[in-house]
This record gives structure tokens, C-alpha cells and sequence, in this order.
């Protein structure tokens, strides 16, 4: 149909033309758990910003593969390990905790320029003006498609519907208890979800700066009574209200624009800058290409593999490449390896069936799969997140 080809437009347009993710949005406290890393592993993520592929290499993982389609993931990456080389923790948690730093141009031509591939370089010589505290966005984490996102939601809470004082308030509160006194006191439910945010949340075009496919909102529609707007009210209402948020950085970075030193990703932490400096860079490598097309000429085993949400889209849009995926998984997987997975639906139902040579006959990827869905259920639970439908943890059985 026209208008399906027009909406598919419409989302290649911006994820291809444009940095999307300024911010990891999968909890690596959760895959920390769901991985079991040890020195002996070999991890294969898609980059998106690449915090969580530094937290694995933090947690102890062998080596980290990271893999995009986006080169604008792979040099935002590039970006923080030319961070973690040439600075000092104060300049790079100002550049990457604080999202801006007045002096960003001469730090990054004196001492992150050098390290980064040419191909980051064009970018980064192109794009500092990100990290410039001037202008009326002024972080990074409101650059980028879903950062502009996020502008527009700080514009709408603090102009809109002048709810800036509660939102601070409720990041700033110690239990959960108080969290749900400020969310009540502050009518937050009724303020923030007005008739015209609702309409904009069914926008394919708003739900594309988010990263969004229209693949995965029908998932949504389908399978959660209320749609996908419901789907969202729900899924914020449990975060600023049944979950601790002291620790969520996720939705602190898009609701102020910034970390602060206890409320941050590993890789920013004080702590960890030595291990982040002397070590972790050595063991983290980023690739421009697709899952397919890195497996199908990488060589050695992979223990380890974090595939994100992007199976949502390749199952609607090319199911031909998600069968040539799981195919190379497979072939590639050393004995037991894990493998997780993230769904904006409730649950997945086209991996199980998919056909692959295995062992000179065909068979079902569901035949080759242990699932641990306990665990994944309790740590779905408290994913900080909380956006995905459904979590998924699976090792091979060979």
C-alpha cells in the first residue's frame, strides 16, 4: 500500500539520516544479571550509544563487538573511547555526564580528534556544536532525533503544563512512598496526558524520533487493551511511581537533559574511569554493517549476543534477513551461549518458527533455544526502562 510505503519512508528518513539514540534505553543491570559474563565471553550488541556496550566490557566481558547500521551510533561510541583515552574524568563526565562543555571545540580537536577513525572524525568536525551549552537546546541529550524529543517534552512539562517543579521533585525523592505523594499532589496522570499529546503519540512520525516502527506499534495496538497510548501512560506512570527512581538515569538524562555523579551510567563513574581508561577501550571494537553482514565474515565464537528490539522490525520488513541472522547466531555461537532480546510486544511469536540448517537438517530456532523465562519475567519487572513489552533470555542447547 502507498501509505504503508510512505510511513516506511518516513522512518528510514530520519534513523538514516540522523543520530537517534543520544542515551542507551536497555538497563544493563538487567543483562548483567541475564548474561553471566565472564573473561572468557565475546559480546555481540547493536551499538545504539554505546553505554551498554562499555558496561559489559565494565562487568568483565572478554571482548565487545559492537555492530550499526547507523554510523552515527558507531561514532558517537568512537566519540566516548577518544573521551576515555585522552581526558581527565572531570572534562569527560562534563562532555558526557553534564552533556555540554564550553570549551568543547579545542578539547575535541586537542585530545579526542586523534583517536577517533576518519569516518568519526567528518562526522564529530561537523557536529561538536551537540555538546554546546548555547543555543536553546543546551545538552547534548536534546540532540539527536530522540533528544529532540526530549527537548520538547522538557518544553512541554516546564511550559505546558508548568509541571517542572514536580518533576524535579519526584527525581529528587528517596522512596517510593514519597514518589507517589508528589505524582498524586502534583496531578500529574491528568496534567500530563493531554488530548493532543495522546493524538501525537499515534503519529508514526512521533513515535519515529523515538525509534519507534510502525511494526512495533502494531504489536502494542494488538496485544495491550488501550493501544500503544495507553501502553505509554502506563508504562510512565509505573516508573514514577513503583520503581525507585534514585538510580534511573534513563529518564533523569531525558527529563533534565543530564547525569549527576550518582545517578549516571557505569562508564561515567568515577569508580571505573581507570579500568574505563587503561582497559575497557582495548577490549570494545565498532563495525558499520548489519548483524548479517558482520556475522556472515566474523570468524571467531561469540558467547554473548544482545540484539536489542531491532527483531520487531526485520520480522515485518525483511524476514528473509532475520531467518540469514539467526542462521549465522547459530553458526557462530560457541556451546552455551546467551542470547537476549528485547519486544515492544507483549509476546514474540516469530523467532520460535523460523527455519535454519542445523547439524545437515533443517529445523525450528525454537528447538535450539532454552528459555529462562523466570528470570526474564522477575527482571522485566524492575527494568528502570520499563518502555519494552516483553524481555527475553535464551541459551543454546548446544
Amino acid at each position: 500500500m502507498l501509505l504503508n510505503r510512505i510511513r516506511r519512508a518516513c522512518f528510514n528518513l530520519i534513523h538514516g539520516r540522523n543520530l537517534v539514540y543520544n542515551s542507551c534505553w536497555e538497563d544493563p543491570r538487567l543483562d548483567r544479571v541475564a548474561l553471566k559474563l565472564t573473561p572468557d565471553d565475546n559480546v555481540l550488541v547493536i551499538t545504539s550509544a554505546g553505554c551498554n556496550a562499555l558496561d559489559y566490557a565494565l562487568a568483565g566481558a572478554g571482548h565487545v563487538y559492537t555492530v550499526d547500521m547507523n554510523r552515527r551510533q558507531n561514532a558517537l561510541l568512537e566519540l566516548k573511547l577518544a573521551g576515555a583515552r585522552g581526558l581527565d574524568h572531570e572534562t569527560f563526565f562534563t562532555i558526557f555526564g553534564k552533556g555540554s562543555h564550553p570549551s568543547f571545540e579545542g578539547v575535541y580537536r586537542e585530545a579526542m580528534r586523534e583517536h577517533l577513525s576518519p569516518s568519526a572524525q567528518k562526522y564529530w568536525d561537523r557536529k561538536g556544536k551537540f555538546f554546546s551549552p548555547k543555543g536553546r537546546r543546551k545538552s547534548f541529550y536534546f540532540r539527536g532525533s530522540s533528544g529532540f524529543f526530549a527537548y520538547l517534552a522538557n518544553v512541554y512539562i516546564k511550559r505546558g503544563v508548568k509541571l517542572r517543579k514536580g518533576i524535579d521533585e519526584l527525581l529528587a525523592a528517596e522512596t517510593l512512598d514519597q514518589q507517589q505523594e508528589i505524582y498524586a499532589r502534583y496531578q500529574m496522570r491528568d496534567k500530563l496526558w493531554k488530548p493532543m499529546v495522546n493524538w501525537m503519540l499515534r503519529r508514526d512520525v512521533t513515535l519515529a524520533l523515538l525509534g519507534v516502527p510502525r511494526s512495533q506499534r502494531e504489536q502494542i495496538d494488538r496485544g495491550y487493551p488501550g493501544g500503544i497510548v495507553r501502553f505509554i501512560v502506563d508504562r510512565v506512570e509505573t516508573v514514577f511511581t513503583k520503581i525507585p527512581i534514585q538510580d534511573n538515569y534513563f529518564w533523569r538524562v531525558y527529563l533534565t537533559g543530564q547525569y549527576t555523579p550518582d545517578c549516571c551510567p557505569e562508564y561515567l563513574k568515577l569508580a571505573n574511569f581507570d579500568r574505563l581508561k587503561h582497559d575497557v577501550v582495548n577490549r570494545v571494537t565498532c563495525e558499520t554493517n548489519s548483524l548479517l553482514g558482520f556475522l556472515e565474515k566474523h570468524d571467531k565464537p561469540i558467547s554473548r549476543f544482545v540484539l536489542l528490539d531491532h527483531m520487531d522490525w526485520l520480522y515485518s520488513n525483511a524476514p528473509e534477513v532475520l531467518a540469514g541472522e539467526w542462521q549465522c547466531i547459530l553458526d557462530r555461537a560457541a556451546p552455551k551461549s546467551r542470547i537476549l532480546w528485547r519486544s515492544a510486544g507483549l509476546s514474540v511469536d516469530f523467532v520460535d518458527p523460523l527455519q535454519v540448517q542445523h547439524q545437515g537438517r533443517k529445523t525450528q530456532v525454537g528447538e535450539l533455544l532454552r528459555y529462562e523465562r523466570d528470570l526474564a519475567a522477575e527482571l522485566h519487572a524492575v527494568d528502570r526502562v520499563h518502555t519494552y513489552g516483553s524481555f527475553y533470555i535464551a541459551e543454546t542447547n548446544t
